[in-house]
């Protein structure tokens, strides 16, 4: 199984993103792959924005209808938040969000190791790339 992550998901739908060719790349052969992709609800929540911020409302239609059914979503937990708030806050990183620790403590509770990701905290984490 491997995560996917909001910056990931961001440099597969923008063609002037930085990371595109790479995120397409990889997205591609991760859909060839047998392997299942997981995200949850703040990843999306947090994908849907900058998408529909930056690149308007077709890029928002085309994540939702195109990408976010092939992605196992886990749907976060009242006590799952409080964890990842708590995560947050301890850190006391500014640029380390709550998303991200969303994230950190999921992968954690599904033993998950591999990300598809453009963002270092997920290495600093622990977790590999891919």
């Amino acid at each position: 199984m491997t995560f996917v992550d909001t910056s990931a998901l961001y440099a597969v739908l923008d063609r002037d993103d930085a990371n595109h060719d790479v995120a397409r790349q990889t997205w591609d052969r991760l859909l060839q792959s047998p392997e299942a992709l997981m995200t949850h609800n703040y990843v999306l929540v947090e994908t849907a924005a900058i998408v529909q911020n930056r690149l308007g409302m077709p890029a928002l239609r085309a994540f939702q209808e195109r990408i976010v059914p092939i992605l196992q979503v886990h749907w976060v937990t009242e006590s799952e938040h409080s964890t990842a708030m708590e995560m947050a806050i301890a850190a006391s990183r500014r640029r380390l969000s709550l998303v991200d620790c969303m994230s950190f403590l999921m992968m954690r509770a599904q033993t998950i190791s591999n990300v598809f990701c453009f963002d270092k905290h997920f290495a600093e984490q622990g977790f590999i790339s891919v």
